[in-house]
Parts: C-alpha cells; sequence; structure tokens
C-alpha cells in the first residue's frame, strides 16, 4: 500500500536497505570555487557511483522494497536518461526484468548505456511527459511496476542518503546547493539536512527555459512546459501526470530557487574540467553555475554542491567548453 507520508525515519531505513549495493561518496572541498565564493566550498562527488549519478540511490531503494510477485513481473521507468540507467543497473544487480521509456531527447550516450546495463529500452515521444504515457501502458498491459523518476516515497528517502553522509561529514554545512528538477534530490536531500539542522539552507538550482518545478512554485500549482535542448538536459521533464509529494516537499523545504543560464551552464562544466579535471553534465553543472554567476549569495558557513552526474555526451562537452571559450576567460 502506497504510504501518504514521509519522515526522517523513512531516510535511515533506505540507508541500512541499500547499503549492499551504494556505497558512500567522497566530499571535497574546493580551493577555487571557496575563493569565489569567500566561504568554504565542498563538491558531493555523486559522479563516482558506479553509473556515475546520484539516481541509483532512489532506484536501489524503490526496487529493493517490491515483494517477489513484484519482482517476478519486472520493472518499468521513465527517464532523461540517469533514472533509467539506475533502474537497468539496480535490476540487472537483482535478476530483474527493466523496461526503460525515453524520449528521442534522450542523449545517445545514455540509451547506450541503458542497453549496455541491461534495460531494455523504448524509445516513445519528444518528451518525458510521452515517455512516462508509454511507461503507464507498459504498467497497465504488462503488469510491470513503475518506478518513478522522483515522485514516489522510496526514492525520495533513497536521495535523502546523500544529505546523512552530509551532515556526517560536514555537521556545520550552512548551505546546500541541488540541481532541481523533478524535486526528488532536493526533497530527500532537504528532509534529511532540515530534520537535523533546522538553519542550514536547501537552495534548488534549474537551467532558464523550461524550469519546470521553478515555475510552478512560482504558480502554486504544477505546470505543463514545453521541452526545448539544453545542456542540462537531465533536468528536462515535467512534475508527473498526478504529483503527490514532489512538488509540496520542494514548496516546503527548498529556500529559494534560482535559474542559471546556458552559457553559465557551459562554464560551470568548463570549470570543473579545468580546476578539478573532472567531467560533470550539464545538470550537475549548475551548481558550479550558481557559485559562478555570483547569483547565490552565500553567508561565512560552508556550502555544499551536489554534482549529481557525469554521463555528459562528448559532444556536448565540446560544445559547453567551445561555448566557454568564446565568451570570457575563468570567472575565477
Amino acid at each position: 500500500m502506497e504510504r501518504l507520508s514521509l519522515d526522517i525515519s523513512d531516510v535511515w531505513l533506505a540507508r541500512k536497505r541499500i547499503a549492499s549495493l551504494i556505497k558512500k561518496t567522497p566530499l571535497v572541498k574546493s580551493t577555487e570555487l571557496s575563493r569565489c565564493a569567500g566561504c568554504p566550498v565542498y563538491l558531493k562527488m555523486e559522479t563516482q557511483h558506479e553509473i556515475h549519478a546520484f539516481k541509483v540511490r532512489g532506484a536501489a531503494n524503490k526496487i529493493l522494497s517490491l515483494n517477489q510477485k513484484e519482482r517476478a513481473r519486472g520493472v518499468t521507468t521513465f527517464s532523461t536518461g540517469n533514472h533509467g540507467m539506475a533502474v537497468a543497473w539496480v535490476a540487472s544487480r537483482l535478476g530483474i526484468p527493466a523496461v526503460i521509456c525515453v524520449s528521442r531527447r534522450v542523449p545517445a550516450a545514455k540509451t547506450e548505456a541503458i542497453q549496455r546495463l541491461g534495460g531494455r529500452l523504448h524509445i516513445h515521444g519528444e518528451s518525458q511527459d510521452e515517455a512516462e504515457a508509454e511507461c503507464v501502458r507498459l504498467e497497465r498491459e504488462e503488469g510491470l511496476t513503475v518506478i518513478s523518476p522522483f515522485d514516489d516515497p522510496w526514492v525520495i528517502a533513497g536521495q535523502g542518503t546523500i544529505g546523512l553522509e552530509l551532515l556526517e561529514d560536514l555537521p556545520e554545512l550552512g548551505s546546500v546547493i541541488i540541481p532541481l528538477s523533478g524535486g526528488g534530490l532536493l526533497s530527500g536531500i532537504g528532509l534529511a539536512v532540515k530534520t537535523n539542522r533546522p538553519t542550514s539552507r536547501i537552495i534548488g538550482v534549474s537551467m532558464e527555459g523550461p524550469a519546470v518545478m521553478h515555475y510552478s512554485l512560482k504558480k502554486g500549482k504544477t505546470l505543463v512546459m514545453p521541452e526545448r535542448t539544453t545542456l542540462a538536459d537531465s533536468l528536462l521533464g515535467g512534475l508527473g501526470t498526478d504529483n503527490r509529494y514532489t512538488f509540496h516537499m520542494v514548496g516546503d523545504l527548498a529556500d529559494q530557487t534560482l535559474l542559471v543560464s546556458e552559457r553559465e551552464i557551459a562554464e560551470g562544466i568548463a570549470f570543473m574540467l579545468n580546476h578539478h579535471r573532472t567531467v560533470v553534465e550539464g545538470a550537475a553543472a549548475t551548481t558550479i553555475a550558481a557559485i559562478l554567476s555570483r547569483k547565490f549569495k552565500p553567508d561565512p558557513q560552508p556550502v555544499v554542491l551536489i554534482l549529481s552526474g557525469a554521463n555528459l555526451d562528448p559532444s556536448t562537452l565540446f560544445q559547453a567548453v567551445r561555448m566557454a571559450a568564446n565568451h570570457t576567460k575563468d570567472p575565477v
């Protein structure tokens, strides 16, 4: 039976449940970003999971919660890429069939990875909402269990395990800057952090354009917006046809939401490559952009940036580096 509430005990249970599959990721101080921000800045390296993205936490918690009959029937999901990879990887490890529904906008690097990880790929439509419709059809006609990318208590609790790790490694943290799309990541981290350290600030950052959660919060209701090409392709997609959790949780937990431009995202990607010799995808680079653009106003307390993923198509990496190089010198 679906639960209608979520609290910190769910996050602790998720941590125990996923421990056999998911390892703690490093928290690394960035000297360059600390100098730019005027306060200590740390990077939470969610890029270091086996699928190079945080999504594996929530997928693991949800799939491990299924009973044997549900596992035998198989699972399905809709995704902009990383969640599909996560479901495919976890399902493969547990011997569960998985069908991954994506739109035609999902980069080839991610669709190819989904297939390598053992997922059966369904490409359907031009948006995540259309991919979701295909996923619902598979649930109805084939009896597969849908593993939501974000609006599910088990998925949210799984992502919240990041917040527990942050509090262990940096109990004095002041702010956490989090890529924001459907809101599962911010909801989980926000729940874990705010429950234990209510004075901490939770900041969501999205790309300019189809930032559905950002504009939905401003309107006070969930909106539907057309997707368009962006360097932060992992942040594309709507809030689901019947959002039950993340819209309200993000509204309660986020102290601020910010938007960054495509140029600023490109500069974030280039910055990580230049200063940390690390490839991050556009969604992760939005957090770097929030610091470099100075749209985030820090205080003296430490700031953590969630580097959500590293699944960047090589052509997109080249495009971002060229875009950044053609604009200005390194902001730092």
